[in-house]
């Protein structure tokens, strides 16, 4: 996948308290820092439909998250274990101290997003803008539908079940990236470490966290409600804009429709 990557890259990995972080860097050096965080097992790869837009007026770190499949490795025998939320986001203001700005813009995806805006609500001070793409368990609930899907893959991660999740996900006559879609399914099968859900902040801190903030939701997504999602975000953060991609589902976001996300986000951060 990173021989995909569509512009040049840097791979920096830097010791942080709880491991080896892994970031894939491009852009200029001058532009103005953005972070990428995937998806639960989607690595930094997943981003290689938007980094080509996305580098071109920003500094991009893509990161492969502590604790999920990809090439950070946690310290296992040595060190401090990544445990417990306060230890998630301890973990990501390291990141950020290493890649040197004061403060940077943040985008995630589902588990990304949740991490996201945790930190954001964490640490608002280090978070010029925050853009949520089709959060998990941040606004509104997962469907009952959706857990009873995704239950077997979770009690037995394996590449079958994860590609069974997908599919149903998506939708009949739709398909990921094929290289993408087998990296994921490798990760589910070969990645043991359980990784940590952020805290969800409480709603009185949403409704203090003055953040500029673009939530971009998957109109076919099967995950959760995106209406109830775009009313409680509405009502719970004071500077948020709302938008909806209407052929997207959760899983395919952020690489189907890619030129309109992208778009968005880009006007967003400009």
């Amino acid at each position: 996948m990173l021989a995909r990557w569509p512009v040049p890259y840097e791979a920096v990995e830097f010791p942080t308290e709880f491991g080896v972080t892994r970031v894939q860097a491009c852009g200029p050096q001058e532009g103005s820092p953005l972070v990428l965080l995937p998806g639960g097992g989607a690595t930094s790869t997943v981003w290689f439909a938007n980094v080509e837009t996305l580098s071109q007026s920003h500094r991009v770190f893509a990161v492969d998250v502590m604790g999920d499949a990809g090439r950070s490795v946690p310290n296992i025998e040595n060190g401090r274990s990544l445990r417990t939320s306060e230890d998630l986001l301890s973990w990501l203001g390291e990141v950020i101290d290493h890649l040197g700005p004061e403060s940077v813009s943040l985008c995630g995806h589902s588990y990304g997003a949740q991490i996201a805006l945790a930190y954001a609500s964490h640490a608002p001070h280090r978070v010029r803008r925050l853009v949520l793409l089709d959060p998990m368990g941040c606004f509104a609930g997962m469907s009952p539908r959706y857990l009873l899907h995704a239950l077997p893959l979770l009690l037995r991660p394996s590449g079958p079940r994860l590609r069974a999740l997908f599919e149903w996900e998506l939708g009949g006559g739709r398909a990921l990236d094929a290289d993408w879609l087998n990296l994921a399914a490798t990760g589910a099968a070969e990645f043991r470490t359980k990784i940590v859900v952020p805290r969800k902040p409480s709603h009185e801190r949403l409704r203090g966290l003055d953040i500029p903030t673009l939530l971009l939701l998957a109109g076919r997504s099967r995950a959760h409600n995106a209406d109830r999602v775009a009313a409680n975000a509405r009502r719970l953060l004071p500077d948020v804009t709302v938008d909806v991609l209407p052929d997207v589902s959760h899983h395919g976001m952020p690489m189907m429709n890619a030129d309109r996300l992208n778009s968005r986000i880009i006007e967003f951060l400009s």
